[in-house]
């Protein structure tokens, strides 16, 4: 698909400075559309939004289909009347790296109590509820039937995970981990109000996020969501569904994704996935994935598939293996299964992230799809060879980053750069006194690409401390927080200035934007 130039920011949702401990999908979502309506940016692009679970990454979440209750809006849960303002007047503070442990032990039971609450009113006197609730509690019941091929597996699957704490579920009891059908109905039964309340926390979930769209939409602004290829060993997909994954008889993986040794990492990255069985899929039309990309392109405007050389071929490592450097490639479906997603849903905007090792087999795929790809310009200064990311290489059909959240910030990747790399960032955009961040984002919005992104942090300046994610480190990621009051005047100006100037004020989806 071909969009229109245009440009925007890269911003996840847990970024935000929301009370809470952790950014949500309330006010201070709502104050950052603003500041992307007056800088002329129309594009927001988030992480995955599913539940996270070990590790916080929101790549390695516990569903494909569910929303993450964390990034619900304890504040817009009040205004519905869920929750009394005393309740969450003494919320973690608004600014601040995200504190994982400590929004699970504080928020968490705030919405679990609001969610009980909802549950209550509706259930326990409904003369009393009010028109409101009961018009709520019709929605609930209907957003319930509409999501019941994911809903019900999942809240279950979510309450057994907190009930055996294990890490997987492939350790809980043996008739639960096999879905052994009177197992799951006495299980049902017995958690029935933990299994509502969390089909709740996903109601509110789907309401505060419809909400966010219908106010992205009514600005011009389009979001730009992932979906990682993989999904987590330790989810209800692979739970619910065991034959669509690579897995023995004890239900363990028998091998499991990654990467090879690259510019990250000398040992490559061993993710943990578990692989698909592409057989079983093509067997059934590929049901599963076309279930999961109408789930995305419903929550989202357009799609970035992350890691998108896995659907030409994957890095098979043996499960065993404690590194990534023993794995082979395998060849994944590629075009068939992008075919049969097209004959189920239509075209689809979507975007390859085609990073990393790239052979002429994946840029095919890429081109065949029509599907943009993606440079990051930090990656263009080291050789000649790595030119391949900067402008004057790029072609139109392209989504430009100054880096992502994989990255280092510019400027924590400028101050460890080599002599080598800042000479040629200098040599291409002049002397930067040691501020490359805006410099680079003008090369980029300068460019032919059809879409420029700039990461929240490279707009502020922001360092090293103000990274996302480092790959093949497992713990300390996924916490920045944006401070309170950084969206300015001043930088919506300067960024809507730009917009103007390299002709970037437009809707990617070509849609006429408001003035």
């Amino acid at each position: 698909m071909q969009f229109q130039r245009s440009s925007g920011v890269l911003l996840h949702a847990t970024s935000l400075p929301s009370p809470g401990g952790i950014g949500d999908l309330g006010p201070a979502a709502h104050e950052f559309l603003s500041f992307l309506a007056r800088a002329k940016q129309h594009i927001w692009q988030v992480l995955p939004l599913g539940p996270t679970g070990y590790g916080n990454s929101p790549y390695a979440g516990t569903s494909a289909f569910a929303g993450n209750p964390a990034l619900i809006s304890l504040e817009t849960l009040h205004d519905w009347g869920w929750i009394g303002a005393d309740r969450i007047a003494a919320l973690p503070a608004s600014s601040g790296p995200v504190d994982f442990d400590l929004v699970e032990q504080e928020k968490f039971p705030l919405l679990r109590e609001a969610a009980g609450n909802f549950l209550d009113r509706a259930l326990d006197d409904p003369a009393l509820a009010g028109q409101e609730t009961g018009e709520q509690w019709e929605n609930f019941e209907l957003f319930c039937r509409d999501r019941a091929s994911w809903l019900e597996d999942y809240a279950l699957y979510t309450v057994l995970r907190r009930v055996y704490s294990t890490g997987a579920w492939n350790q809980w009891p043996e008739l639960l981990r096999r879905r052994d059908s009177q197992a799951l109905a006495e299980a049902s039964a017995q958690h029935a109000r933990e299994c509502a309340i969390e089909k709740v926390l996903q109601f509110a979930f789907a309401r505060q996020w419809a909400a966010l769209q219908t106010a992205a939409r009514e600005s011009g602004i389009r979001i730009l969501g992932d979906v990682a290829i993989f999904v987590n060993m330790d989810s209800a997909d692979v739970w619910v569904h065991p034959e669509l994954f690579e897995l023995g008889e004890d239900l363990k993986p028998v091998r499991v994704a990654g990467v090879p040794p690259d510019y990250f990492s000398e040992t490559g990255q061993r993710w943990g996935n578990p692989l698909y069985r592409w057989d079983v899929l093509a067997a059934s039309g590929f049901e599963w994935w076309i279930e999961r990309i109408r789930r995305s392109v419903d929550l989202y405007d357009i799609v970035r598939l992350d890691h998108f050389r896995g659907f030409e071929a994957y890095w098979a490592i043996p499960a065993e293996e404690e590194t990534a450097v023993k794995g082979e490639w395998i060849k994944a479906p590629g075009l068939e299964l992008f075919r049969a997603l097209e004959s189920a849903l239509g075209p689809l905007p979507l975007v390859a992230e085609d990073l990393g090792l790239i052979t002429p087999e994946v840029d095919a795929l890429r081109l065949d799809l029509n599907l943009p790809g993606m440079k990051v310009l930090q990656f263009g200064f080291s050789s000649k060879g790595a030119h391949t990311h900067l402008p004057h290489q790029f072609a139109p059909a392209t989504v430009a980053y100054t880096g992502t959240h994989d990255n280092d910030t510019t400027l924590g990747w400028w101050r460890a750069a080599s002599r080598t790399e800042r000479a040629a960032v200098e040599a291409l955009t002049g002397s930067v006194h040691d501020r490359p961040a805006w410099p680079l984002i003008r090369a980029a919005q300068a460019s032919v690409a059809q879409i420029a992104i700039a990461p929240a942090q490279d707009l502020l300046e922001f360092g090293s401390e103000a990274r996302m994610n480092t790959p093949a480190v497992a713990h300390g990621n996924w916490s920045w927080r944006a401070p309170q009051g950084c969206w300015t005047d001043e930088l919506a100006t300067r960024l809507a200035a730009l917009a103007e100037v390299t002709d970037r004020d437009n809707d990617p989806l070509g849609t006429a934007a408001p003035d």
